[in-house]
Parts: structure tokens; C-alpha cells; sequence
């Protein structure tokens, strides 16, 4: 046996064997995300533009902007490449969704009981507010934060009183919008964003980049709409508001409750 030769060989083979294995493990560490594609680009929203940026190395292709207002410290309280850790992030994220949605049967009992649009986001906004401080029930230092975080910015550590926001908006409706309205950003970094999308204000945005057109015979909502300006937009009377009511009962509990992204039929629209 030629030892020289076969000592060769197996240092040969030992090499080939590890380039193999340097590329598979190469191979894992660029696929070790799945390649995340929203169908609405974050980043056209100017609202999660400015919080967050595109990081190829997170699980869900961004994370927060350090520079950030409203992100700047959860960038560097999360691992946002680590799967593990996201996906925590993301359990979190849920639950809190699922609390919003609470909100939303909050109005469904309200207008049963026959409330109008200022108690019910009067109440939407006061739970809304108690919905986010719940959310660090385990973040003592990161609740402390975001109360020092409301007080300099509204006056008010729970955060925005409706009388603020009334104040900010002028329409009871655009209240109840902005309790409603959830972060883009972060939805964005735990793979929420296109499941949302329809929460968001670049709807709104989309609209007045198209100089607020609609297809004829259909007019989807935006912020602050009501039946009446709607009415006036395509009749020139807003006193034929019901025309519009009738023919979109089935999506229209209460006249004066309505949402921004909602889609109605506009009869005889010319």
C-alpha cells in the first residue's frame, strides 16, 4: 500500500468534504428567512418610512429606525434577525391586534344600544388607550417610557384624551379613526403589514395622490367623510344623503357611523 498516496487521498476527500459543507452552510445562513414580499410596499407609506428601514437580514425584511419617534427603542430590543426572537414579537403583536379588534365590537354593542358617533369614540379612545398601556405589562421601564412619552405629548400619560384628538381632528369620526388606526411600522417588521394594510392612512394618501377620483358609481371613504359630503360630492345636495344610506344598508349600521376605506355604491351617479 503506497501510505504516502492514501494519506493523500483522504486529506484530499477531508477538504472536499468541508468545501461541501461550507457551502451548505452558506447556502442556510442566505436562506435562513423566507424571502418576505408584501403586496403593498411598506415603504411607499410616508407614516412607516419614517419608522422603520429595509434590512434584508430581518425575519420580515425591516426593522425599526433607530431614529425614530415613535420605533427608535424597539430597535435595539429585539434581535430583528433572530427567528426566535420575532417570532415572540410577533405573538405579542397578535394579542394586541386582537384587542383592537375588541374595539370594533365595543361599537357594534354601543350602536345597539343606540349611541351616537361622540360617546362611542369617546369610549373607543379611553379603551384604546388602556389596550396600549396593557401591552407592557410586562416592560415596566418601557411603560415609564411611553407614559414620560404621552405626558410631554398630549398632557396626559395614558395617552390622547378624546377631547385632544377633537381638538387635533374637529369630527368625532376622525377620533374614531385614530383609535382604530394601528402603527404601520411595526406590522411591517412582524409580517402584519399587508393583513392591516387596510387600517393604515396611505389609503387616504393613495386617494388624494389621484385627486380623491373614484370609479364612477362607487366612492370608497376617506378620513372625516360623512353621508352628507358624500352625498353633496356627487349630487350637489347633500340632503339626498338617504339615497346613498338605502342603497348600502347592509354595510351601513348607523348613518352617521361611517369608516374611511368603506366602499358604497353611488346610485344615478352620473
Amino acid at each position: 500500500m503506497n501510505v504516502k498516496h492514501t494519506g493523500k487521498n483522504i486529506i484530499t476527500f477531508i477538504l472536499a468534504l468541508g468545501m461541501v459543507l461550507l457551502c451548505e452552510a452558506a447556502s442556510f445562513a442566505a436562506t435562513k428567512h423566507p424571502v418576505i414580499t408584501y403586496e403593498h410596499d411598506p415603504m411607499d407609506n410616508p407614516v412607516a418610512a419614517e419608522d422603520i428601514v429595509v434590512n434584508p437580514d430581518a425575519v420580515y425584511g425591516y426593522s425599526p429606525n433607530p431614529e425614530s419617534k415613535r420605533l427608535g427603542r424597539f430597535a435595539e430590543l429585539h434581535d430583528w434577525t433572530n427567528d426566535e426572537e420575532v417570532a415572540e414579537a410577533r405573538k405579542e403583536r397578535a394579542e394586541y391586534h386582537e384587542k383592537i379588534s375588541e374595539l370594533y365590537r365595543l361599537i357594534e354593542d354601543m350602536l345597539g344600544q343606540g349611541k351616537n358617533v361622540e360617546e362611542i369614540a369617546r369610549a373607543v379612545s379611553k379603551r384604546r388607550n388602556e389596550i396600549r398601556m396593557e401591552t407592557y405589562r410586562n416592560d415596566p421601564e418601557g411603560l415609564a417610557t411611553v407614559k414620560k412619552s404621552n405626558l410631554e405629548t398630549y398632557g396626559n400619560e395614558e395617552g390622547p384624551t378624546p377631547e385632544y384628538l377633537y381638538e387635533k381632528t374637529g369630527s368625532w369620526q376622525a377620533v374614531l379613526e385614530k383609535a382604530l388606526a394601528t402603527n404601520p411600522g411595526m406590522d411591517a417588521c412582524l409580517g402584519f403589514y399587508d393583513e392591516y394594510y387596510y387600517t393604515y392612512d396611505i389609503i387616504k394618501t393613495e386617494f388624494e395622490n389621484m385627486g380623491g377620483e373614484n370609479e364612477a358609481g362607487r366612492y370608497t371613504v376617506e378620513s372625516g367623510d360623512c353621508l352628507w359630503d358624500i352625498s353633496e360630492k356627487f349630487y350637489g345636495d347633500g340632503s339626498k344623503w338617504k339615497r346613498i344610506y338605502e342603497e348600502n344598508k347592509e354595510k351601513i349600521k348607523d348613518p352617521a357611523l361611517i369608516y374611511k376605506g368603506q366602499e358604497f355604491v353611488i346610485p344615478d351617479a352620473a
